[in-house]
């Protein structure tokens, strides 16, 4: 799965602890973030994110257009509710709802959501350029 990781300014320790706690979880995964924060995250939480644009305004614009296009799988996005919405932000948040790609904006919806994607909840968001690939072939039993 593609699993967008984003935190506001003030959330982003707490975003270093969940990826550390969620490690073995997440390391299992394609991770994309924003250009700093990726390199947060691989240096503190040693896991392998790849990072976008530098400036955070594109980054999440970047972030909305793969969501438009579903992309990603889905987003942790750690938001700090005495903050605004930038565009960006909310550009990537409504893609993320009209693409049905889940998200979560804080730690508890954040351990709910990983936990689902460890146990398979999610796995219908994977799929393959064939659509028949998963299709019984002429010949197979079963």
């Amino acid at each position: 799965m593609k699993i967008v990781l984003m935190a506001d300014n003030r959330k982003m320790e707490l975003l270093v602890n969940f990826c550390i706690a969620y490690r073995c979880q997440l390391e299992k995964h394609q991770l994309i973030s924003i250009y700093n924060t990726a390199k947060l995250l691989n240096s503190a939480a040693g896991l392998d994110v790849s990072g976008l644009s530098v400036d955070y305004s594109t980054g999440f614009k970047q972030l909305a257009s793969r969501a438009e296009f579903n992309e990603i799988d889905c987003v942790i996005y750690l938001h700090d509710g005495h903050d605004g919405q930038d565009a960006g932000q909310k550009d990537l948040l409504d893609a993320c709802d009209i693409q049905n790609i889940p998200y979560a904006t804080n730690i508890a919806s954040a351990e709910i959501l990983i936990v689902g994607i460890d146990q398979g909840y999610l796995d219908y968001r994977t799929w393959t350029d064939d659509p028949g690939a998963d299709l019984p072939q002429e010949g197979d039993e079963g």
